[in-house]
């Protein structure tokens, strides 16, 4: 059970095919599929390992998470987990440490080991100030997030960006997490803003997923090695020096 929710999580097709925890990992840079707009309605941006770097310490809980029960974590585990929302993981991860039936034991241990990690250091990544500051002047912005309202409202005001984005949609405030669209959906909702002419930024699979299913245009900033993102633009960073110039020519749409 165990090997298989690992394969599960690690493409048989592309770039990534065979990637292993032992083995090298490589990441595919994309070329711009289809020209980023500048008539936007709305720019919609995840938060964990994009805006703010807590996947350091969503990182540092999980490998106590599974030390706790006897397991090692290593890319492979994290791949399993990256962008999904801890309640929909948990009923894998009970089956993992083979305890089925403390799947809501075992998110309550993770979500309490996050709360306290990003408490302790949870700051803005590169360029994230600068990409949101120049969208904000400009055109409607959000977050949508599959963590706690409570932890991202942390990880925003310890990083400092919590006043350029008093919108904020979280898992607590729709019905299914990503990938499913609904965080993507309620947020263009709340801007009032057409998803079809709106701009999500992403850095996981379920996230790009899920602003695709929305019909977002998808910008990816991948935060993990060896991810595949299903996007309409990859970059490294958000200090891509090309972010910041394309922001500075957005028009409401």
């Amino acid at each position: 059970m165990r090997d298989s929710l690992i394969r599960s999580t690690l493409p048989e097709q592309g770039p990534y095919a065979g990637s292993s925890p032992g083995g090298p990992a490589v990441l595919v840079r994309f070329a711009v599929v289809a020209p980023a707009p500048t008539m936007v309605a709305a720019v919609v941006f995840d938060c964990d390992g994009l805006l703010v770097e807590t996947e350091s310490r969503w990182t540092i809980a999980e490998t106590a998470v599974f030390a706790a029960h006897g397991f090692p974590f290593g890319p492979a585990e994290k791949a399993m987990l990256l962008g999904r929302a801890v309640e929909e993981a948990a009923p894998e991860l009970a089956e993992y440490f083979g305890r089925p039936g403390e799947a809501d034991a075992i998110a309550a241990e993770l979500l309490d080991l996050v709360h306290r990690e990003v408490a302790a250091k949870a700051d803005a990544l590169p360029g994230a100030f600068e990409l949101l500051q120049a969208c904000a002047a400009r055109v409607s912005v959000a977050v949508a997030s599959n963590s706690p309202r409570s932890l991202v409202d942390l990880a925003l005001e310890r990083s400092g960006l919590g006043e350029l984005l008093p919108v904020r949609v979280t898992l607590d405030d729709v019905g299914r997490p990503k990938p499913a669209p609904d965080i993507f959906l309620e947020a263009c909702r709340r801007l009032g803003a057409d998803p079809a002419s709106s701009v999500a930024f992403e850095d996981s699979g379920t996230g790009t997923r899920s602003a695709r299913a929305a019909g977002l245009y998808v910008v990816g900033v991948p935060s993990f090695v060896g991810v595949e993102l299903d996007c309409d633009w990859v970059v490294d960073t958000l200090a891509d020096p090309r972010l910041v110039a394309w922001a500075a020519t957005l028009r409401p749409a």
